[in-house]
């Protein structure tokens, strides 16, 4: 519906329902505004709770006391800390998940973010990196945890949205005052929130023809550049935001160095590096000369989705390299265990390695 036939009908209604002009032309040029930038109009908490298909309570109780919404756990990084995982519960993720597609998703984010875009797969961030002089990765500290609940609102507001529905939809995607790692909005708004600096940084960079991608927290260049005046205006950047660089986690790599970005090799081609793919490796040759449950036996593996596992790690090689004959092998002789165990196979499961 475009807006002459929204307004049309709305104007209907409203007289029948006994509304006076002038609150008729405040709604309609409110929703002019929302219409403008192709997101749902919404006018009031209630007006949300049918849209969303929850009562207006149930939406009333998550926004102020969210703590309850939400299961915390936490999962190993790889320097061996924790990170905490706040997930939240399944009618408030049901929720958040239609803010995600009717609202955000509608707002376009800057082209050099690489992370969670629709249908956008590892490789957008991968292929501007290869065979350069020069590889410069930098890591935002606590990206989502800094990220506050003022900042959020400002995405709802600059859409239109009236200042009681900014504050209610930000209340449901945040948690004590941040975007919680685990909730399906955090990651979009991110990259909304960061969409400024973006710019501001690929301008810097196309002036000293710099390559720059960002995938989620962790920030690439690559090029024939100096460092160190790139880390002064990404640092000057992002201090702006209230973010702050990981210094532990800047890495200059040249091209007689393994230059990674992301966690994958880029000095040729881009490739897993070589430590997981021999892993896998050594994985699929006890399990083809020894079999499956001996293999678990003797590593002491009792991980109950392992198979599972093992084939999402090589689903994510091949996501890099899908002409990898060895692991395209590997990969249809853990589908054959799997259709021998009766296991139902998801073909493009992965798991990041």
């Amino acid at each position: 519906m475009d807006f002459t036939h929204y307004k049309d009908a709305f104007i209907k209604e409203a007289h029948k329902t006994g509304y006076s002009l002038t609150n008729i032309q405040r709604c309609l040029d409110y929703a002019e505004a929302l219409f403008l930038h192709e997101v749902p109009v919404i006018y009031n908490p209630s007006h949300l709770s049918s849209l969303v298909g929850y009562k207006k309570e149930y939406l009333k109780k998550a926004s102020l006391f969210p703590n309850y919404f939400y299961r915390d756990f936490e999962v190993a990084k790889k320097n061996g800390t924790k990170r905490l995982i706040s997930e939240p519960l399944p009618s408030l993720k049901e929720i958040q998940i239609w803010i995600l597609r009717s609202i955000l998703y509608k707002v376009p984010i800057s082209p050099f973010a690489k992370a969670y875009k629709p249908k956008v797969t590892l490789m957008e961030n991968l292929r501007f990196h290869k065979k350069q002089p020069k590889v410069f990765t930098l890591d935002l500290e606590n990206f989502f945890p800094s990220i506050r609940m003022e900042t959020v609102q400002n995405v709802f507001l600059k859409l239109g949205y009236s200042k009681i529905i900014s504050k209610f939809l930000t209340r449901l995607c945040t948690r004590d005052g941040t975007l919680p790692q685990g909730s399906p909005t955090s990651p979009y708004l991110s990259n909304l929130i960061f969409k400024q600096a973006d710019a501001e940084i690929a301008s810097y960079c196309k002036d000293y023809k710099i390559r720059y991608t960002r995938y989620a927290d962790d920030m690439s260049f690559s090029g024939d550049f100096d460092e160190n005046e790139l880390l002064q205006k990404v640092t000057e950047t992002v201090e702006k935001m209230g973010l702050r660089i990981n210094a532990k986690k800047t890495n200059l790599m040249t091209p007689n160095m393994r230059q990674t970005v992301t966690g994958i090799v880029v000095n040729q081609k881009p490739q897993v590096i070589f430590k997981k793919r021999n892993e896998l490796r050594q994985a699929l040759y006890y399990i083809q000369k020894f079999g499956f449950e001996e293999h678990r036996e003797y590593k002491e593996i009792d991980q109950k989705n392992y198979l599972e596992h093992l084939l999402g790690k090589i689903n994510f090689v091949l996501q890099i390299n899908p002409k990898d004959a060895e692991f395209i092998k590997y990969k249809a002789v853990l589908f054959d265990l799997k259709h021998k165990k009766g296991i139902k196979t998801i073909d493009n499961e992965f798991f990041p390695i």
